[in-house]
């Protein structure tokens, strides 16, 4: 699985142009959806043994998946949040909180319990297995809404969920010019600022991308 597919299938439907220079277009034209990974989130060419990490080569492609389930096609886009997603799971390392170990926090998006829930709930398959619960549940159930959207074919689409359901059509299109402005305007819809670190993953993903 390519990203430049779903990037070239989206633009296609739409009838649209590739808007990405052509030097972007052979920069990422030979590579998959895992050596784009790896290349933004190095740590993960290994996994450790821990139950909750992934590899690129396992990430890779269930993201790409993600991106077409949730209609992102742009370069920009798409870099934009495999850079916060790499991030926040320590190149994909984790799926929970660790510190401070809020309850019911976690996905590859490290996202509160409250956006976890409104996930699950967003989710055919899982819609039925949250049905009552709220933003004051125990502890006990926050973690077991965690659960279910930590599996795999749910976990790597929580980025491009959060993208489409809890951003501005303002900072969604902002981004696909790519620019450090425009991630710095997704970071704030994330309840963050750009330090030093967040800015290395996003410069690594421009690279990737050739944006």
């Amino acid at each position: 699985m390519k990203f430049q597919l779903a990037t070239a299938a989206g633009l296609l439907l739409a009838g649209q142009t590739l808007a990405a220079p052509h030097q972007a277009l052979e920069a990422r034209a030979s590579k998959s959806a895992a050596q784009i990974v790896a290349e933004i989130a190095p740590n993960s060419k290994t996994c450790d043994g821990s139950a909750e990490c992934r590899t690129a080569d396992q990430a890779g492609p269930l993201l790409a998946d993600a991106m077409l389930k949730y209609g992102i096609y742009s370069p920009g886009q798409i870099a934009a949040i495999l850079a916060l997603t790499a991030f926040e799971s320590v190149d994909y390392r984790f799926k929970h909180n660790v510190s401070p170990g809020r309850p019911g926090q976690g996905t590859s998006n490290m996202q509160q319990f409250n956006f976890n829930l409104q996930y699950a709930q967003s989710i055919p398959e899982l819609k039925s297995k949250v049905a009552g619960v709220d933003a004051n549940a125990p502890d006990a159930k926050k973690n077991e809404v965690l659960s279910l959207v930590n599996a795999d074919q749910y976990n790597f689409g929580s980025g491009p969920w959060f993208f489409t359901t809890q951003c501005s059509k303002a900072v969604q299109d902002g981004l696909k010019a790519g620019t450090d402005a425009a991630f710095a305007q997704y970071m704030g819809c994330v309840g963050v600022t750009v330090d030093s670190e967040r800015q290395a993953y996003w410069t690594r993903a421009k690279a990737a991308f050739g944006i």
